[in-house]
């Protein structure tokens, strides 16, 4: 075996080795959660190449090299503030959904108008109109990392591929007896989910468009779905206030995690999937082992109903967004202690999503604005301002430079 080069990993930090062996060129992946802006990298590299033989003495110093362009990288995210780049004014109805790519070069949104729209960040100019569905289009994605194609699931009951570089439909996802509500590419991206207020999820082949699978079982809406990170299993949140675990190689449910006494509003693995959080219209967020299939703590302390969460990349935080105009930073590994206290917003929190270096927490309200926050302390650090109605979406690149802010003013704003 020998060592090619380094490749990098900014969020989550980590850092692959790519080497030949009799011909063939591999990767091996080292993930760094542990990396911080303190970090003693001379020590970080040492401990590295004494556990990887691929890593020889010759190589320690490039080695130190890429882990302090990692380093370099969280250190630069604890200091970024935002400005009001570009308003797209996107749609002539309302805006329900938006995404970005991983570049951070391109977004979707999706509208009340039938339509879902690419756009161009820098230009703030409009690539592509996908046009074909009937009714509202309510969820966009990109199959990440790749971003060379596009699904869009509708209140027509049916989800659509698209190309990102053509604006194609390559396919029409039929199935689906009523709204679809959720969609995702696996990790992999040769399989695609879609959610539906038809009670069941389905699976998709992405190449040929073929129904893969039905999973049937919930007695409610299915809300909210995600892959785990080996594309093997999904989970799927339902009005029926449980939360399925699929095989989706079989297509069986392996497990349903019941404890809600309501709704599902959405439901997560975390990075490595050791664990999977969901939130509820009964105003608490449970965590829970997918091994045993058993709760392992419920969080309480929101006054209103939990519209949303967020794990942050390492997966030992958890953020809850709430009717009750707060949100709330939690520490999963440690009894789900309380880390901070969001209050500044004035109406209920729809959104939120860490930074990808996790040491800000964005949300999006009903109050007009989104906000940035010190996800250690709570302090509001910016206050994004400008939109004329709700604002319902928000997201960052992967870069963590850009945020793109979605709201029912008809527009979405680029932050930088």
């Amino acid at each position: 075996m020998r060592l090619q080069k380094f490749l990098l990993r900014y969020f989550p930090p980590g850092i692959a080795l790519e080497y030949s062996q009799r011909g063939q060129v591999k990767t091996k992946h080292i993930d760094l959660l542990s990396l911080t802006p303190r970090t003693d990298i001379a020590e970080l590299a040492e401990a590295i190449a004494n556990k990887e033989p691929l890593v020889t003495k010759n190589v320690v110093n490039q080695l130190v090299e890429s882990l302090s362009k990692l380093q370099a990288k969280l250190y630069d995210s604890n200091k970024h503030l935002f400005y009001k780049y570009k308003t797209l004014k996107a749609h002539l109805l309302p805006l329900t959904n938006v995404a970005i790519d991983k570049q951070g070069q391109r977004c979707i949104t999706g509208s009340y108008d039938r339509t879902c729209k690419l756009w161009d960040i820098d230009s703030g100019q409009e690539v592509h109109t996908l046009e074909g569905h009937r009714n509202v289009v309510y969820a966009v994605s990109f199959n990440q990392p790749f971003c060379d194609k596009i699904l869009t699931g509708s209140f027509d009951k049916t989800a659509r591929l698209w190309s990102s570089e053509t604006g194609e439909c390559y396919h029409t996802l039929w199935g689906h007896s009523a709204e679809v509500v959720s969609v995702q590419f696996n990790p992999q991206s040769h399989l695609v989910a879609t959610a539906s207020m038809d009670n069941t999820a389905r699976l998709y082949y992405m190449v040929t468009g073929q129904d893969v699978a039905v999973l049937e079982g919930h007695t409610r809406e299915v809300v909210s779905l995600h892959f785990s990170n080996s594309g093997q299993q999904i989970i799927t949140g339902s009005f029926d206030g449980t939360i399925g675990i699929w095989d989706t190689r079989t297509a069986k449910r392996e497990g349903l995690l019941v404890g809600h006494s309501e709704e599902i509003s959405n439901c997560l693995y975390n990075f490595d999937c050791s664990l999977i959080a969901s939130s509820s219209m009964d105003k608490t967020a449970k965590i829970w082992d997918p091994r045993t299939m058993s709760c392992l703590t419920t969080i309480t302390g929101h006054q209103d109903e939990i519209l949303d969460i967020a794990f942050d990349y390492k997966g030992q935080r958890l953020a809850t967004a709430s009717g009750d105009a707060t949100a709330m930073v939690w520490d999963v590994h440690s009894n789900c202690n309380v880390v901070a206290v969001m209050q500044g917003h004035s109406e209920e929190v729809s959104k939120v999503c860490f930074s990808p270096a996790g040491n800000q927490l964005l949300t999006a309200s009903l109050d007009q604005t989104a906000r940035l926050w010190n996800a250690e302390t709570g302090i509001c650090s910016q206050v994004l301002s400008g939109h004329k109605d709700d604002v319902f979406s928000c997201c960052f690149s992967y870069s963590g430079h850009v945020i793109i802010t979605a709201s029912k003013d008809n527009t979405c704003r680029i932050w930088r």
